[in-house]
């Protein structure tokens, strides 16, 4: 069973990501477990979405206490409580311009992927909403669900400006695999 935490602030995206990205694992015919936690409902607060996906019926009705890995939204999230929630093999992907290398000198021991998700988003005229770029680069870091199954639930379910969330989600998707063509080399 894979489980994933998602955690941003609230008004990012990420309650939508979580909802997203489970609609992707169902449309790849896979078992899906998705359910929010968020407290003071306005923006700004720390906001968590939780995915368990598997390929049998998951009958675990309990919080995800150690994530196989972690989309964060804002970097500043990356910290004691969700951190807390990471083994030495959790995979983590964040929004950030930082470098690999930065976040690898801040946080030894642990498997960070930045995404530079604004910059992709402003190019792909989505402004500040990041979640379409962000979810293409979790997909290829995670290497699931597929990037045709990810776009064609970005295109039905994004409210408006499909094509855009699709750029921006292919893109997000080929900065991690370049990133992660770097690593191997």
């Amino acid at each position: 069973m894979l489980q994933i935490i998602i955690q941003g602030r609230g008004g990012q995206g990420a309650q939508t990501a979580g909802n997203l990205l489970a609609m992707a694992f169902f449309a790849e015919g896979r078992q899906v477990q998705s359910f929010a936690s968020y407290g003071g409902a306005r923006r700004g607060t720390p906001v968590s979405s939780y995915i368990r996906v598997a390929d049998r019926p998951i009958r675990v009705r309990c919080d995800i206490e150690r994530a196989d890995a972690i989309l964060c939204f804002d970097a500043s999230l990356l910290a004691g409580p969700l951190l807390a929630t990471a083994g030495p093999e959790t995979l983590i992907v964040v929004n950030s311009a930082r470098t690999p290398a930065q976040f690898a000198a801040d946080l030894p021991g642990r498997r960070v992927i930045p995404v530079d998700g604004l910059s992709i988003s402003r190019r792909h005229g989505l402004g500040r909403i990041v979640n379409s770029a962000l979810l293409g680069g979790f997909a290829r870091a995670i290497a699931a669900p597929q990037l045709p199954v990810l776009t064609r639930v970005l295109g039905d379910e994004a409210p408006k400006l499909h094509d855009e969330n699709i750029a921006a989600c292919e893109e997000g998707y080929r900065s991690v695999e370049q990133q992660l063509g770097v690593m191997a080399a």
